[in-house]
């Protein structure tokens, strides 16, 4: 982001003593006041029993006091009845593009959440649904030409899916491509939104995300997330960060013990190799797609769901947290059907909750875990294939923070686990960040660490 909230900047840049630059100039310029920040993913239908904007905001000081700096929601439109699936239908079958839906409450209430959200310093994005439309949007009958179209003049869902319950918007239509950049900027001009998560952004044209973003830029900076995992043609211009997919579904494997420390390396080296000069992506275990449609953390990571946050939040990326995963919600929450999450009482003082505060914390707190071109380089602490991954991230002092180095070690298999490092000039007296233990790493060293455990320890200045 180029220029989003002057106050909101000073007191990042304040609290996190990160510098600011920037390095590219063919991409909307970075808001490195964002280079620590967490997105937080908020389903409103399911985040509270009323499932409204008004009770959502409740939980705003919360939210805000868990380290979050980014709010996601997702679709807050009116959904189409027409082939809606389930009672409810998905968010993502968008009847009007200029409505909020009645269930989550009225325009007023959502203009209320924004200024909300911003007086407690956050940002603000909204979910785009660009690649269809419900079948009872408006633009269904006044423009079919819009829309995909069969041989014989009939509109389609989007090809290849089972999405059913939505039609599929032809972008080779420039009308189209118009009204939908206007009906974007106008959340951006009338409710003072701060950008979007594109929804399946790689099915929609990259000329037509480049336009929409130099328009809604001219508005105010904005942030763009796109939903696409490798896409390298979307960051140049339109977005400032995508989804660190490959990683995903390396997580997935490591929780359940189908890939080791060696495939992370190739992973990381892969990654590294495509994200430079202030390229990022946004590192996650959950969201959701993968909570609703391929399980819960603990059935797809099994024990090692701790150890995945603590790696999702260290490795170089913008971490995620999906609302309900800070107090380790343990089932599906339904995709067409009301099903809120249960919150602890009173709050902060659950497990989870202590867990991710913590870490949202370490992420904040170090300048070697910052992210869009600050940050250190991931360095690993051993060549094995072993269920040890052991990594470090280290930047040096300057005049804003001291040299900070970052070690983290986490042991997947189930049992105890022991493990040689090549630490070299990372040696020295650290302390463990969780325990607050202080320990000495020697320039070679053995480790022990207990089936399913993880340390992240942070060097002593």
């Amino acid at each position: 982001m180029k220029r989003l909230f002057a106050l909101l900047i000073s007191s990042v840049l304040l609290l996190s003593g990160c510098v600011v630059q920037s390095d590219r100039q063919a991409q909307p310029a970075v808001d490195y006041g964002l280079q620590d920040a967490v997105i937080y993913e908020v389903n409103i239908r399911q985040f509270t029993p009323e499932g409204t904007f008004k009770a959502f905001q409740e939980h705003l000081p919360r939210i805000k006091d868990l380290g979050v700096e980014i709010l996601w929601l997702m679709p807050i439109h009116p959904i189409s009845e027409l082939k809606k699936k389930g009672s409810l239908g998905s968010p993502y079958s968008v009847a009007d593009y200029y409505g909020v839906n009645p269930e989550f409450g009225s325009e007023q209430d959502f203009r209320d959440l924004v200024e909300a959200v911003h007086a407690e310093g956050m940002l603000i994005i909204l979910d785009w649904v660009a690649n269809h439309t419900g079948w009872d949007n408006p633009w269904i009958y006044s423009n079919p030409e819009w829309y995909t179209q069969d041989q014989d003049g009939n509109i389609i869902h989007p090809p290849g899916t089972d999405w059913t319950d939505v039609a599929d918007l032809n972008f080779s239509n420039w009308e189209m491509r118009m009204a939908m950049i206007d009906a974007m900027k106008y959340w951006v001009e009338e409710y003072d939104i701060d950008g979007y998560r594109a929804d399946v952004a790689h099915s929609v044209p990259v000329d037509f995300w480049n336009l929409a973003s130099e328009k809604l830029h001219e508005i105010k900076d904005v942030f763009m997330l796109a939903e696409d995992g490798g896409d390298m043609a979307l960051l140049r211009t339109a977005f400032d960060t995508n989804y660190a997919w490959p990683l995903k579904d390396l997580f997935n494997r490591l929780g359940k013990n189908l890939s080791d420390a060696g495939d992370f390396r190739r992973n990381i080296r892969s990654t590294a190799a495509q994200y430079k000069d202030g390229y990022y992506q946004m590192v996650f275990i959950d969201n959701h797609d993968e909570n609703s449609w391929n399980g819960t953390v603990f059935e797809r990571l099994g024990d090692n769901v701790k150890n995945l946050a603590v790696i999702s939040f260290t490795v170089p990326g913008m971490p995620l947290i999906y609302g309900g995963q800070e107090i380790g919600i343990d089932r599906r929450l339904e995709f067409f059907e009301k099903d809120p999450i249960i919150w602890p009482e009173p709050w902060g003082q659950s497990e989870w909750e202590i867990f991710y505060k913590r870490l949202v914390e370490l992420r904040t707190q170090n300048p070697a875990l910052f992210s869009a071109g600050g940050g250190g380089v991931l360095k690993p602490l051993h060549l094995d294939n072993s269920d040890v991954i052991a990594f470090s991230r280290s930047v040096p002092g300057n005049e804003l923070h001291a040299a900070n180095d970052v070690v983290v070690i986490a042991n997947i298999a189930p049992e105890s686990q022991t493990q040689n490092l090549e630490l070299g000039e990372l040696a020295g007296e650290y302390f463990d960040w969780f325990s607050g233990e202080r320990l000495s790493l020697q320039a070679e060293d053995s480790m022990e660490l207990p089936a399913n455990s993880f340390l992240v320890l942070v060097k002593i200045s």
